[in-house]
């Protein structure tokens, strides 16, 4: 019987840097940039703490070109991966780690791009963007237009 595992990673963040697009020997388009999260709280005195973490991000094949072509450093966005960590031998002999978010869908959150496009990055030979003019796969209606009581799931 086989067991069951999940390895899946989703951050809203900002940029720390610009995408950097590199192609593989091979041919293969990859693209790393950074991101970082906030988490604030109170401590034991009252005092807001707050504290951020930073991911590396890689993107490949068209998920890296359109990354590249779409985010700059300081925009927000949404990322859904999953967790990659490799590993090499650095030039003191030492072996080195590194823990990546390997992006599979990409959604921009704030105005300095296409608000609310989201795009997938689909199995090899079935690739496509989302329509420009598409809408997030989730609406929240407005203030002025609350759902029906009786439509609420409780």
């Amino acid at each position: 019987m086989a067991a069951r595992s999940l390895n899946k990673a989703q951050l809203i963040g900002n940029l720390t840097r610009d995408p950097e697009l590199r192609y593989t020997n091979s041919g293969a388009a990859v693209a790393t940039f950074g991101m970082a999260t906030n988490k604030s709280w109170k401590d034991e005195k009252g005092e807001l703490k707050e504290l951020a973490e930073f991911h590396n991000i890689v993107a490949w094949s068209k998920m890296a070109e359109i990354c590249q072509q779409l985010l700059a450093k300081g925009m927000k966005v949404y990322i859904e991966g999953s967790l990659n960590t490799r590993s090499w031998e650095a030039d003191d002999g030492s072996k080195r780690y590194k823990t990546e978010i390997r992006v599979d869908d990409m959604i921009l959150l704030d105005n300095k791009g296409k608000q609310g496009v989201g795009i997938t990055e689909k199995p090899e030979g079935e690739k496509e963007e989302a329509p420009k003019d598409s809408k997030p796969v989730e609406e929240v209606p407005s203030k002025d237009e609350d759902p029906l009581e009786e439509d609420l799931p409780f």
